[in-house]
């Protein structure tokens, strides 16, 4: 099935502003939110739908890439194209415009009861050169996060001594305040929404329950990343404190710019200079690819800014396709020339003269306007 305009999915204008997209889907959100709509898929899709195209449009890279070329232009990058698969996904990524993770949604319909809190998810920038991004390379990332501590084994409290039931929310993790219809369902203030209290902390980790840690990741980035594109490292974020599963860990790829190469989708693009009497006798030259180098054949009469490809030798795709290098032909004009390069050229100037190509045009030209 053909996907929907992003800016359909949000019902905003293409001239929107930042602020009017985050409107809009925090709108749809709360509209098609799973917890509104028990057991209705088709909300669902919706609530998916809507997250992924608040995270192609809320990104200016994304979203220039979008307005130019479609779906087709941010395909690969992040969740677009292939789109979320799971709510925790949404909430890990977009949990911030409610105020943490879903939390804007448990003040309003309750906690979710569908197991115990998955733990935070992380998010990292990862920086490689631009030809590793279209190889593909591995990485070794070192960062900080919370494991749960060895004291208290994740309770937070002194060993020997356990967490008491919350005396304002008895155990609830939430407070409702008003009377009659009007009722408004707050995280307890007391204990966080936790439902316990803590009356002797551990003392390693302040009650906290975990301890932040130092640990070492290989990252695997897959041929023919691009710019942008957000890798997902299921279970590599932070545990839960109630036996609920670990967080992920999001590695945002940025790729450093190439002196030789520029990127035009699964194209890569070069400028090579070849002299005069290449460009006019044509000739084969060796080329620098990502592979190494490779031999180009420059057709007689070849043009200054003329493109010559060479098939497969650009970016890994989808499906295993390779595309094209195109070089674009630079024709060298030597500053200096020796007394012989100036003697051949000036019979080649002679030469032209006696032929009257230059004046035949002109005459052409002249031609063209008389009638």
């Amino acid at each position: 099935m053909a996907k929907r305009d992003y800016y359909e999915v949000l019902g905003v204008g293409r001239d929107a502003s930042e602020e009017e997209i985050k409107k809009a889907y925090r709108k749809l959100a709360m509209k098609y939110h799973p917890d509104r709509n028990p057991g209705d898929k088709e909300a669902e899709a919706k609530f998916k739908e809507a997250a992924e195209a608040y995270e192609v449009l809320s990104d200016p890279q994304k979203r220039a890439r979008y307005d130019q070329m479609g779906h087709a232009g941010v395909e690969g990058m992040g969740h677009a194209g292939q789109g979320f698969q799971s709510m925790e996904e949404i909430f890990a990524q977009f949990g911030d415009l409610f105020g943490g993770r879903g939390s804007l949604f448990e003040e309003l319909f309750g906690a979710r009861r569908s197991g115990p809190e998955q733990g935070a998810s992380l998010r990292v920038a990862l920086e490689i050169p631009f030809r590793e991004a279209v190889t593909g390379c591995s990485r070794t990332i070192d960062l900080r996060r919370n494991e749960i501590c060895d004291t208290c084994r994740g309770s937070g409290a002194k060993p020997g001594t356990k967490p008491t039931g919350c005396p304002v929310c008895h155990g609830s993790g939430v407070v409702r305040q008003g009377q009659g219809f009007f009722i408004i369902q707050t995280t307890c203030p007391r204990c966080g929404g936790v439902g316990k209290v803590i009356s002797a902390p551990c003392p390693d980790c302040h009650g906290e329950g975990m301890r932040e840690r130092k640990a070492t990741l290989r990252v695997d980035i897959p041929p023919g990343v691009e710019d942008g594109v957000t890798l997902r490292l299921q279970g590599e974020g932070e545990p839960s404190r109630h036996g609920g599963p670990r967080g992920d860990l999001y590695v945002v790829v940025h790729v450093t710019d190439d002196p030789f190469f520029q990127r035009d989708g699964d194209d890569l693009i070069c400028q090579v200079p070849i002299t005069y009497a290449q460009a006019v006798l044509g000739a084969e030259i060796r080329v620098p690819t990502i592979d190494g180098e490779a031999t180009l054949r420059i057709p007689p009469g070849t043009q200054p800014g003329e493109r010559l490809r060479m098939r497969g030798a650009g970016i890994p795709g989808r499906g295993g396709r390779r595309g094209d290098q195109i070089v674009v032909v630079q024709v060298l004009v030597p500053r200096k020339l020796s007394a012989e390069q100036r003697e051949l050229i000036e019979r080649l100037g002679r030469l032209e003269e006696e032929i009257n190509e230059q004046r035949s045009f002109f005459e052409r030209v002249k031609a063209m306007f008389r009638d």
